[in-house]
């Protein structure tokens, strides 16, 4: 398998990642810090997570570049969480001393050329789900030459079968370019090839969308449901978990539409997934059809929005949003 070095190391990344995540989720997060809308249980797993992913890169790929979401300042000032932060790592990467975590956290804010080679990663993708106890993930890709190659999502609470009320919790899926989309449990256990569903039939078909509509237009959604005769109701939650469940065939459809003509995406919230999707047998664009360009900076700024579908459908969708967008 090519990448087979970087695919190992990128899955134990993640995995120890969720481990932490997981335990700041189940533990920190209660009915009080809820109500008062603390975002602090989300601040330390953030942190905890990213520091996590970039040592075990450094370990293992000293070389590549790593683009993350977190920088390193805020936690420098407050010795408290620092501390908290520091405990959860030490977990998950016994050797680690203070500074060297502060040095992983900080090496994603270096910037790389990227044209060539670098990872990117969302340390929690889904912060609202998170906090829920719900819907989250870890994300991580690599790309190289402005084309993804490795796709890793840990997510931890997603059943691996919906339609299953006794199924196992935690899903973690991967994927290598050219090679193959798989989930296994989140330790790695009972690995399978997945791929998209292959309903073309639109009143089969299914979304899937944001649980918060500020993400996106929920309106746009219904009104392209209706223009493509789809009835069934959206499946919603949280983070690039929406990418797997279109990978491993749950749903048909997920859209991105944008709130605003300035609004552009950020690289981490979709590499991972897009991959996924893409080698599942799927189609990941913008809304003008275009395929996501991830070799311009942090965020993708020659695209607007994201269409992600199992490919029976995406040139009608892709027709719709063109009138509504006139």
């Amino acid at each position: 398998m090519t990448f087979e070095k970087e695919l190992k190391a990128a899955l134990q990344a993640v995995q120890r990642a969720s481990q932490l995540c997981s335990k700041v989720q189940f533990q920190l997060i209660d009915d009080d810090t809820i109500q008062k809308k603390d975002r602090s249980p989300v601040t330390i797993a953030d942190f905890g997570s990213q520091a996590v992913v970039s040592s075990i890169l450094l370990d293992e790929l000293s070389n590549d570049f790593l683009v993350g979401e977190e920088e390193a300042e805020t936690l420098r000032q407050n010795d408290d969480m620092r501390e908290r932060v520091f405990e959860l790592v030490k977990e998950q990467c016994p050797d680690m001393t203070e500074d060297e975590m502060m040095n992983a956290i900080a090496r994603g804010t270096r910037e790389p050329d990227y044209t060539k080679r670098y990872w990117t990663i969302d340390p929690i993708d889904g912060t609202k789900g998170f906090l829920r106890r719900e819907q989250y993930a870890v994300a991580l890709a690599l790309i190289e030459n402005g084309k993804k190659k490795v796709g890793v999502l840990g997510c931890p609470n997603l059943p691996q079968d919906f339609n299953d009320s006794n199924s196992q919790t935690g899903s973690l899926l991967y994927a290598v370019a050219g090679e193959g989309a798989w989930m296994s449990d989140m330790n790695g256990g009972d690995s399978r090839h997945i791929q998209v569903n292959s309903e073309t039939d639109p009143s089969g078909a299914r979304f899937v969308e944001s649980v918060e509509s500020a993400h996106s237009a929920h309106d746009v959604h219904t009104r392209i449901s209706a223009a493509l005769g789809i009835t069934q109701e959206s499946l919603r939650i949280d983070s690039q978990c929406k990418y797997a469940t279109v990978a491993r065939g749950d749903v048909s459809i997920y859209l991105r539409y944008p709130r605003d003509e300035v609004y552009r995406e950020k690289i981490w919230d979709h590499a991972a997934g897009a991959l996924i999707v893409e080698v599942a047998g799927g189609k990941v664009t913008d809304i003008a059809g275009q395929p996501l360009d991830f070799s311009v900076g942090r965020k993708l700024e020659k695209n607007q929005g994201v269409v992600v579908t199992n490919g029976a459908f995406h040139d009608q969708i892709i027709s719709e949003i063109k009138k509504i967008r006139g």
